[in-house]
């Protein structure tokens, strides 16, 4: 190809930079171009981000300086990855961050924008809420960048290790919102920030330095461009958290092994009551002074007064470590860091930094990020718009975050005993939601990362070893249990991998592991629960949830017990999963709480949330889970002449505002009628209508969530993204299935979003999900056939999605 040719192929390429929806954040690409130009040369040199214009250089010089290397560029594979957009839901309820992750890391690198606290010594401070990933997009300055995020959750912890570069004398407080100044935080221009899978820049206004992050599964990278000419400095903060409150640092050090290597750890007490991370960092460029400092008040301070311990002394301990470094640098003089972790020592951490963060190019760091997430993306082909594409690789990115990775490269992990463990044949994973990750993330994972799930579902064995109850975990991270939510879903995370056939599990132990957490009878009025089939109100504030969760995971373990011929304790859970019957009040046409004697509680309001016996949830809702066993609920509630208008009663009546105003996990937003998307307790509802009779109404209805509640914005997600529940509830739907009740290897119909999408599942075969007639009108469906056989009913088994094939959904205009 001759030359002239190749500039001109290069020009219409770089005319095809478009931005995907909101300009100030997603990029549309050639990622043929982009890797080219954004891995050779600056990015601030080069472009614009909001309104992609070229700065410093001409399309014609730009061009010359990149002639030889397109030269090579002939053909070009697929990238889907340049549809994914982190800044989706970090805006008011989705609590998502925009920095750097790879699947499952265990670093999250990533801004953040306050340090509002979780109390300030009188209880719970609600503004605190906001900051659950650390970041909101509206805010006006950042703080710093730390290694450890929770994605979407609506509690919080972590927040680990914050870097701050600066300008000027270092100062050793964050300072304030309104007051910066007063501190090494910075305001930041909005067109100054940028957000691509594996990767996140941002110019620091205050101090004119770019800012980039990237990571490793288990380091964290830093570049930093400094442009001004005054002094500079880098800040370690040990104490800065999220959720945090003075004294949720227990214990913390620091060390400067040598002029490029620092390590340390710190313990905290926080949503984890007894955490220990450890770190290590080394520098691009030598140390040429630093300063490490307590700012607690020592009482005892013992000979080592005999050195000047703030002034390049090389140790540090205490409950207020921080520390500044300095490095000589000039104007124009770019500084990295690599920061790894470990939850193990020091050592491992420093093994960890040996082992994926070897070289110092920041550029290849940044685009090994970007492949690795390229290469998941590219798993699913859909013929859909940009936006479509950008909500739908979004979701997918969301979904990898958590569960985390939690073992060194040597496959040492901290345990729930806090011994350090280390047991071939898994990986350990931490951070299970699994209240909310039960539903529909663990089920994606299941089909589309068996491996990882079988590590997973290993991971929360070796907990059940390691727990001194023992138990399987409830709400589990970083080593600990926070005990969050209710139930135990770690059951039906593990009995629905096993009955859709996961490898490398002793289904014995699983089994015996499930067996023993449902009959820990002090457990969250287990005891109750199992003399009197319900749980009173007497016992607990959310009894009639209890309840009803716990019916469901009882038929689980009912499942898993059939699979394995233990024919004894299947009868026994199947008994314990007819429990819903218990709380059914045929006066009112609910589940209600029931008091020790087994009267309902009173007075009675179906749309309150609180003081009813529900968490997150109301009358409307809670009676309607019952996932095991929707027909037998049909028939409680009436039949299907009565449930269908109560059914469509749900979605179309109006929730007066007083309901969820004091609600910190519900908003308006979320709410289509009584239905609330924005929270996990009904997102197995829409699939209800196939069980009524009414498929057309599943059809409808999750369509309209999917294109009403789902936005590529910074507000695009309606409700908390819970460790990616909300996302994988997507990324089903949008598929046309979904899994009604994970435990059964089988999933409900609903009708897909495209026209086409080609899905590689792990075993290597192709699922090829086809609408050819979908319209804005066609949206109901009037047959599927798979394969071109006709599918009868409205599930489709987790067998014949598994074995690939193509699912064909013939779309019609009317039901």
């Amino acid at each position: 190809m001759a030359l002239k040719t190749r500039f001109k192929r290069l020009e219409g390429c770089l005319k095809r930079f478009l931005p995907v929806g909101n300009p100030l954040f997603a990029l549309r690409y050639d990622e043929s171009i982009y890797s080219t130009l954004s891995f050779l040369l600056p990015c601030t040199h080069i472009f614009h981000f909001n309104q992609m214009t070229i700065k410093k250089n001409s399309l014609t010089s730009l061009l010359s300086v990149l002639a030889l290397l397109l030269a090579a560029s002939v053909g070009y594979s697929q990238h889907n990855a340049r549809y994914i957009n982190p800044f989706i839901g970090t805006d008011h309820m989705g609590h998502t961050f925009p920095g750097a992750v790879v699947p499952f890391g265990m670093v999250q690198l990533s801004p953040d924008t306050d340090t509002v606290p979780y109390s300030s010594g009188q209880g719970y401070n609600p503004g605190v809420y906001r900051y659950c990933a650390g970041y909101q997009y509206s805010d006006p300055t950042i703080v710093g960048f730390s290694h450890t995020h929770l994605h979407g959750t609506g509690h919080s912890d972590l927040g680990d290790f914050l870097l701050m570069p600066m300008v000027g004398e270092p100062r050793l407080n964050p300072g304030t919102a309104n007051h910066p100044e007063s501190g090494y935080r910075s305001r930041y221009q909005k067109d100054s920030e940028m957000a691509q899978a594996g990767y996140y820049a941002v110019t620091l206004a205050d101090y004119d330095i770019r800012a980039e992050l990237t990571a490793t599964r288990r380091v964290g990278v830093h570049q930093y461009t400094f442009n001004s000419d005054k002094p500079s400095a880098l800040i370690l903060d040990m104490v800065h958290g999220i959720y945090n409150y003075d004294g949720k640092v227990i214990w913390a050090s620091v060390r400067v092994v040598n002029d490029t290597l620092v390590t340390g750890y710190r313990q905290t007490n926080g949503w984890a009551r007894e955490r220990f991370v450890y770190f290590a960092m080394s520098f691009s460029k030598p140390l040429t002074d630093y300063s490490l400092r307590n700012e607690e008040k020592e009482v005892y301070g013992g000979f080592w007064r005999r050195w000047k311990m703030d002034h390049n002394f090389p140790q540090r301990s205490g409950r207020k470590v921080k520390a500044a470094f300095s490095f000589g640098l000039k104007k124009g003089d770019r500084l990295m860091v690599k920061l790894a972790l470990s939850a193990v020592s020091e050592q491992g951490a420093v093994a960890n930094l040996k082992a994926e963060a070897p070289h110092w190019s920041f550029d290849r760091y940044r685009q090994d990020a970007f492949e690795v997430w390229n290469r998941e993306a590219n798993r699913i082909t859909l013929d859909a718009t940009d936006e479509q594409k950008t909500v739908f690789y979004t979701a997918l990115y969301h979904s990898l975050i958590h569960p985390s990775v939690y073992a060194d490269v040597d496959g040492c992990y901290r345990g729930l005993d806090h011994e350090i463990h280390r047991q071939p044949g898994f990986t350990n994973y931490s951070i299970f939601s699994l209240w909310d990750t039960f539903r529909a993330l663990h089920p994606w994972l299941t089909l589309m990362y068996p491996h990882e799930t079988s590590d997973m579902v290993n991971s929360m064995l070796a907990h059940f070893d390691q727990s001194a109850l023992p138990m399987l975990p409830v709400w589990s991270h970083h080593a600990n249990d926070n005990w969050c939510m209710i139930g135990y879903h770690a059951v039906p995370v593990i009995a629905d991998a096993w009955v859709k056939g996961i490898g490398g599990v002793d289904g014995r132990r699983a089994l015996d592991a499930m067996v023993r957490t449902a009959n820990y009878r002090p457990y969250d009025g287990l005891a109750d629960y199992m003399d009197k089939g319900f749980v009173p109100a007497n016992r607990s504030g959310s009894s009639a949830s209890v309840t009803l969760e716990y019916a469901y995971d009882d038929f689980t373990i009912s499942r898993m017990a059939a699979s394995l011929g233990d024919t004894s304790t299947e009868k026994t859970f199947l008994k314990r999963s007819a429990n819903f019957h218990n709380l059914f009040d045929p006066a009112t046409g609910f589940m209600r709480a029931r008091r020790f004697d087994g009267s309902f509680t009173q007075p009675f309001d179906a749309l309150a949330t609180h003081d009813m016996g529900y968490i997150e949830g109301n009358a409307w809702t809670y009676s309607l889970f019952v996932p095991h066993a929707p027909e037998k609920l049909i028939a409680l509630m009436g039949g299907r002449k009565r449930f269908l208008p109560h059914l469509d009663s749900l979605f179309t009546m109006h929730l007066p505002e007083k309901y969820y105003a004091h609600t910190e996990d519900i908003a308006a937003v979320g709410l289509m009628g009584n239905y609330v998307h924005g929270n996990e307790p009904g997102h197995h509802i829409p699939y209800l209508y196939n069980f009524a009779g009414k498929p057309s109404a599943t059809q409808a209805i999750v369509r309209q969530i999917l294109t009403t509640m789902y936005h590529n914005s910074p507000s695009g997600l309606c409700g908390n993204d819970d460790c990616g529940q909300m996302s994988a509830w997507y990324l089903f739907s949008a598929l046309g299935f979904y899994p009604f009740c994970p435990g059964l290897p089988e999933y409900e119909l609903g009708a897909p979003l495209y026209k086409s999408a080609v899905v590689a599942l792990p075993n290597g075969k192709q699922l090829k999900v086809l609408a050819p007639k979908l319209t804005e009108k066609n949206i109901y469906v009037k047959r599927v056939t798979m394969n071109g056989v006709e599918i009868k009913g409205h599930a489709i088994s987790h067998q014949m999605v598994a074995d690939g094939g193509t699912l064909e959904f013939e779309m019609i205009s009317r039901p």
